[in-house]
């Protein structure tokens, strides 16, 4: 299987020389087993760990298979949409589309994509001029369909790309709904790096005896990622986690938090102490995401910090670190952040902060994955930045409104703008009720004027 290269796959002669152009010769496990069954027409359950391939794996056989349609006509109706991928995120529809266009630039083949966070518009114009190969997330692909730029009916291919974490953002409705657009005769292909028992059930209801192919046990992570947890109090992890970004081996990290304020504040506070950091989650426009991830995979940000749903799709090569800031709830989330590392073989590390809390999490991950991740007690170093009231009482406030709404004016707590005192005061009901029309008269005529001063800048 190792010998094997993609020409003995009897790939077509513009499918190889795209190939070899981008440097590809020999295929990888989930590519060897793959293509020749989707060549074959077979419906496919496919499960392999995130970074083994499995965009090439799908797209160079679809590409193979509409090959006879490929036509240099102008016309829309000549170039209708043959082959639908769905994938969860903004982030891994580009990468896909990208890796689609890559392999079928010597041919006439056409690959859009599509999703949402954009304006619409600027989709419609490309959709109009035919595409037969179509990336879309589910959401933005139904918004198509109901202002009517986008066909289903002919097409004879459907991939869903990262099944597993499609189900975890709830687009099963959506699916269905897709589903019912297609036409009854068509090829499926289901990727996905876990086997849970909902991912089995949605395979029942939309693949034909399909053939099941897993290059890595279900639910393993990758055997060249070295694993590590440190046992730390929730208050010190930002302290922990400057130290961890001080090492030598931290050239490039990615590291993850559980919901987007966390996320934006992590950033916020790593920048205050001097380090290149950035975040990208949902709230955040695609442009915003897009240059943020931009900066970071030309090394111009050092630490990236994200979501679970912001980081599903990136795909950064030779990614050395991912820290866990906070592990996830869901035991099959760990698999996929620790697998943004170690990738295409190369070696990688994941270091995951564990405070008492979550020390349950952490064990129905290790239950999943069937193996005990070393531990470590922290040993912290409690500079007086590192200790900040501000940073340790953000971390053990789980709700993101109370954390949102404590991070705008905790900066200047400590020092008060010298102004009148009596705006400091705390409300008192029986000087009130008992003088209201006088209340403004008590101050003295220099405390009056400063009142009568703040209220006219403000509007200015």
């Amino acid at each position: 299987m190792n010998t094997i290269s993609f020409a003995d796959l009897k790939l077509a002669p513009e499918i190889l020389k795209a190939l070899a152009e981008s440097g590809y010769t020999n295929p990888t496990p989930i590519q060897a087993q793959a293509i020749p069954l989707i060549l074959e027409g077979c419906d496919l359950m496919a499960g392999a760990q995130t970074g083994t391939g499995k965009t090439a794996a799908f797209s160079l056989p679809l590409l193979q298979k509409l090959l006879p349609h490929a036509s240099s006509s102008a016309s829309p109706a000549r170039h209708p949409v043959r082959a639908l991928i769905l994938v969860p995120t903004r982030e891994l529809a580009i990468q896909v589309e990208e890796s689609v266009k890559a392999y079928a630039k010597h041919s006439k083949l056409r690959s859009l994509v599509v999703f949402g966070g954009v304006d619409i518009k600027t989709q419609t114009p490309h959709l109009k001029t035919g595409v037969e190969i179509l990336v879309a997330t589910p959401g933005r692909l139904l918004d198509h369909v109901e202002m009517k730029t986008v066909q289903l009916n002919q097409v004879q291919m459907l991939v869903l790309d990262e099944a597993d974490r499609m189900l975890d953002m709830g687009f099963m409705p959506d699916l269905r709904r897709i589903l019912a657009l297609l036409p009854k005769q068509r090829q499926n292909l289901m990727f996905s790096a876990t086997f849970s028992n909902e991912i089995k059930k949605l395979s029942a209801e939309f693949l034909h005896h399909p053939k099941l192919i897993e290059v890595a046990r279900s639910n393993a992570t990758a055997e060249n990622v070295t694993q590590k947890v440190y046992l730390v109090e929730q208050a010190d992890k930002h302290v922990l986690l400057a130290q961890l970004l001080r090492g030598s081996d931290a050239t490039q990290v990615l590291v993850f938090t559980k919901t987007k304020i966390a996320a934006s504040h992590l950033a916020k506070q790593l920048q205050k102490d001097g380090v290149a950091a950035d975040a990208i989650h949902g709230d955040k426009t695609q442009l915003e995401r897009m240059q943020a991830l931009d900066a970071f995979k030309s090394g111009k940000v050092t630490v990236l910090i994200g979501t679970d749903v912001a980081a599903r799709g990136l795909d950064i090569d030779q990614l050395p670190m991912v820290i866990n800031y906070e592990i996830p709830s869901a035991p099959e989330d760990y698999v996929h952040r620790i697998g943004r590392t170690g990738r295409a073989g190369a070696s990688g590390k994941a270091i995951s902060l564990v405070s008492p809390e979550e020390e349950k999490y952490l064990a129905e991950i290790e239950k999943l994955i069937k193996h005990e991740i070393p531990k470590e007690k922290a040993d912290v170093s409690h500079s007086s930045r590192g200790r900040s009231p501000r940073g340790a009482h953000h971390e053990r406030e789980p709700r993101a409104e109370h954390a949102e709404r404590s991070h705008a004016p905790r900066p200047h707590a400590p020092k008060k703008p010298s102004h009148d005192p009596w705006f400091d005061k705390p409300y008192e009901p029986s000087v009130t009720a008992a003088a209201p029309a006088k209340q403004p008269e008590q101050p003295a005529n220099k405390p009056k004027k400063e009142v009568a001063a703040l209220f006219v800048r403000r509007p200015g």
